[in-house]
């Protein structure tokens, strides 16, 4: 891969990235590093990786470096539970984006990968499972197992009140 194509792949690939990463973190600067750090990787590869194969490789690399951040995070993760009483007011705010979101955020990490991987890029079952390590029957699993997590939660008329 030449340094123009590398700087097209950035061009191409590093908004789609983001909101990967950001739809799975749910923080901005976060997101931000996942994909600096996937392009990081890339760069150190550009001999190696094709240009052909450039937005695999940068999903592939972001997923497992979000995997491995969620893992750690859990591992260092302390529970705090305070009593601050809740001044927000959601009794008739009803965006259902934002309650979307916050529904997929309670999905286990790799069934919100797979599901984004899926629904929001637009990746086939294969493609899927070549980027996580997964079996193709596996990610079926997982993503059927979201979807219906998803509609069980949805589908409850209290939740967009």
């Amino acid at each position: 891969m030449t340094v123009e194509e590398y700087n097209e792949s950035v061009d191409l690939f590093a908004d789609n990235l983001y909101r990967f990463a950001l739809k799975i973190m749910n923080d901005e600067d976060r997101a931000r590093d996942v994909v600096q750090d996937a392009y990081e990787k890339l760069w150190r590869k550009v001999a190696e990786v094709s240009f052909e194969k450039v937005k695999p490789y940068l999903f592939s690399t972001a997923y497992h470096v979000l995997i491995d951040g969620l893992r750690k995070e859990k591992r260092h993760r302390i529970y705090i539970s305070e009593n601050k009483p809740d001044y927000s007011h959601y009794d008739q705010y009803s965006d259902l984006n934002e309650v979307l979101h916050k529904i997929i955020l309670e999905l286990p990490d790799a069934q919100r990968s797979v599901i984004l991987l899926r629904d929001y890029e637009g990746y086939s079952y294969k493609e899927i499972a070549e980027l996580t390590g997964m079996s193709e029957s596996q990610v079926k699993v997982y993503i059927y197992r979201g979807r219906l997590f998803l509609k069980e939660r949805i589908g409850h008329i209290g939740v967009l009140a």
